[in-house]
This record gives C-alpha cells, structure tokens and sequence, in this order.
C-alpha cells in the first residue's frame, strides 16, 4: 500500500513507543491518515510500566491501545518449551514466538474499532516483516497492511535514525539519540540482540548488557538449588510453591537470570535468505526446557525421541517462519502433546554461572528407567545371560556384510 491509499483507510499501528514508532505515527498523521496505536503487553522486561508506551507515542499526537497478552505470551512459551522448539544455534526464539501472540492479539482489538489495515514497524531487511503479514493474512484475510520502511518514500525521507531524530524534533517532539552498540526486542521469553556493532563478526557476543540477568562470568560462585514439578509437559510447581504458567516464567526468568543462565550467540539463517547475527538471552526458557528435556528422557523410548526431536524441529522451524497457526504446526503440536502426556515428574537442577547440573528425578510414575535393568552389578533385573541370543541375530547381518566386502576398515576423508 502507499500512503495515498492509506487515506481512504483506518490504520491501525503496532508500535513499542521507540524511535521508528513516533516517527511513523507523526508522519502518518502529517498525511492526514486516520490511525489508532496498539501496543502488546507481552511483559516486556525492558520496560517498567507499560503504560509508558502510550505516554511517549502520546507527543505524536495519537491515542495508544494497550492490549493485555501476559497470559497469551506466558501459554505461548510453554507451547514452545513443550516442544523443545529452539533455532539456528540451540536459542530459544522470543522474537518470532511473540509476533504470533501479538498479531492475534491485536487484530480483533484492531477491527472492534474500525481498523482497516494493519500497519508494523519492521525493517524491509529482516524477518517481522513477513511474521507480521503472514498471521494478518492467514487470521484476518480482508486486512490490509502497511509496511512502512518498504515505502520508497519513507525510506528516502529517513534513511537512518538522525534523520528520524531531526524530523521529529522539527515537529516539536523532545527525543534524545543515544549512541547504540546493539537494538532489542524484549518479551516474556527473551530478549534478542541485534544489529549495529554485533553485525560484524569482530565483536564479541558480552558487549551486550543482559537485561534479564548477567553473564556466566557476573553469576554468584555458589551452586543454586531449583526445583520444579511438571504435569504432561507443564510447569505447575517451583520451589514448592504452585504456579500458573506465567508465575512459572517470570520466576523462571529471575533465577535462570541471576545464574546467568540462557545466553546464546547464533548466526542463524533468516526466512529472507540471508544470515543474521544475534545474541538471544532466555533465562527461564532455557531453565524450564533443560529441566523439562531431563524428564522426557526418562518417559520417551528410543523411536519416540526421534520422532519428537523431528517434530521439534518443524515447530521451531514454523515458529521463526511466521507459521506458528499452519496445518502442519498445529498437527505437530498435537503428536507432541501425545509424547509429552507421560511427562509428570519433579526435576531439581544446581544452577552455577551458566551450567544447569542434574540432581535429581523423582515423583515419575511414567519413566522407563529401572535401576535394576540398567545396573552393572548382579540384580533381579535384566539377565545378562538373555542377550546372547540378540547378539546372535546381530551377528548374522554383520558377517554377511563383511563376506560380501561392503565393509572398510578406513573412513572416507
């Protein structure tokens, strides 16, 4: 869409109360655009009061929406931790797993009040962008969107952030340009840091100041006890005390934080084609979905791991696609809810400067582990005597491979 197009619609504007949100909101309302803000309170912990948001877009001149999706936000990161779903680089992906929870979020907030077009503040360079439409598209197909940093007119009247500074101080709006080394984007599961200094692959990943705790080398030189209960692939209890699945993140995330747990560097393919560099930070993702891992081991046999490590690999893949709402998502998520179904145990961890030590699994009615089976030392359990027989059948496929020389004894180099 252009912006002439735009003045026969309502625009409805995600924004995060940042730079390129007053400078998009101002210049649509300098066009004479009809535009109502949205935010998502998705419990970003960059920032102290949410409604904040709407009092710095307030200088544009514009009214801000602000949509409660704490929970949303909170059931979303489970749905994620259940499926083990990390990306490029082993990280958990706070920044893709959010657009679907705000989007949807959004877009009935969106038309209750006569918006026509969804308009997003992502770059024309990166993956929000198509995040962004895609769930507009495939949730509310008669909605248009407007992406502004796709305008050519946009983008040759504020190449950079100077420009947006100077614009917006003509217009009388106070903003001060800070000198940054990095961007982020901050919610309930994580903050992803990118861009500016982190782009070039000289820098190193701690010049990033961790907002949500430290890095391992900052963590106490003490071993932290955690100990939580899950019910089918659930966090109900931390620490003795029962939780909702976002009482169980924002403690998640304190503790993991504290101990410097869940800091990852990737450089990840983007859905654009392109590589990107980022350093993602996820204390509670990483703490509930390490302790939860521990305890799928214990209930999953051998083809129903591979069949979840494969499934886990799709959602993940969906998730950073914008594709957390497609058949294929949804048919995953329900054969993973099955695998997850014996998933009820007390897992307790030590937490030490970033490493996440087993201590112990108890209160698993459902594991496949029997100290008796497994033990080197003579029990009533698995006679050793019974797999001769297996070795046997065993042996019969291996000597004809050898008779009909399809082994050699050096790899290939």
């Amino acid at each position: 869409m252009t912006l002439n197009e735009l003045r026969k619609e309502k625009v409805g504007l995600c924004v995060s109360g940042g730079l390129d949100s007053r400078t998009i909101a101002t210049r649509l309302k300098e066009e004479g655009i009809d535009i109502l803000c949205f935010v998502a309170d998705l419990c970003q912990p960059d920032e102290k009061n949410i409604n904040d948001v709407a009092q710095r877009m307030s200088a544009c001149g514009v009214e801000t929406v602000i949509v409660d999706l704490k929970k949303e936000m909170a059931d979303a990161c489970f749905t994620a931790i259940k499926a083990q779903a990390m990306y490029d680089g082993g990280y958990w992906n706070s920044t893709g797993l959010a657009r679907a929870v705000t989007v949807r979020g959004l877009l009935p907030e969106m038309k209750k009040r006569g918006c026509t077009v969804l308009a997003h503040g992502a770059t024309g360079r990166g993956n929000d962008q198509m995040r962004f439409e895609r769930y507009t598209n495939v949730l509310a197909p008669e909605m248009k969107v407007y992406a502004p940093w796709r305008d050519p007119i946009l983008l040759k009247q504020f190449p950079g952030r100077k420009q947006m500074a100077q614009y917006l101080r003509e217009k009388g709006i106070e903003t001060t340009l800070k000198k940054r080394r990095y961007s982020t984007d901050a919610n309930l599961a994580g903050i992803s840091y990118e861009a500016e200094d982190l782009e070039k692959l000289t820098t190193p990943c701690t010049i990033v100041k961790p907002r949500m705790g430290v890095w391992p080398h900052e963590a106490p030189a003490r071993i932290e006890k955690f100990k939580v209960r899950f019910e089918h692939g659930i966090a109900v209890e931390i620490n003795g005390q029962k939780v909702s699945p976002l009482e169980a993140m924002l403690i998640a995330n304190r503790i993991g934080g504290r101990n410097g747990i869940g800091i990852k560097n990737s450089l990840e393919n983007r859905i654009i084609g392109t590589k990107s560099r980022g350093v993602y930070e996820a204390p509670g993702m990483e703490l509930l979905g390490t302790c939860l891992r521990m305890l799928y081991y214990a209930v999953m046999d051998r083809r129903a791991l591979h069949l979840f490590n494969y499934l886990s690999t799709l959602v993940a893949n969906q998730i950073y696609d914008g594709r957390m709402f497609d058949p294929a998502t949804v048919a995953a998520l329900n054969a993973i809810n099955i695998l997850a179904q014996p998933a009820t145990g007390v897992v307790e961890v030590g937490l030490y400067k970033g490493n996440i030590y087993f201590r112990s699994l108890t209160e698993c009615p459902s594991t496949l582990y029997h100290e008796a089976d497994s033990s080197m030392e003579a029990t009533k359990g698995l006679n050793p005597v019974s797999s001769q027989g297996y070795a046997e059948i065993q042996s019969v496929e291996a000597r004809a491979l050898a008779k009909a020389h399809q082994i050699k004894s050096e790899l290939p180099r």
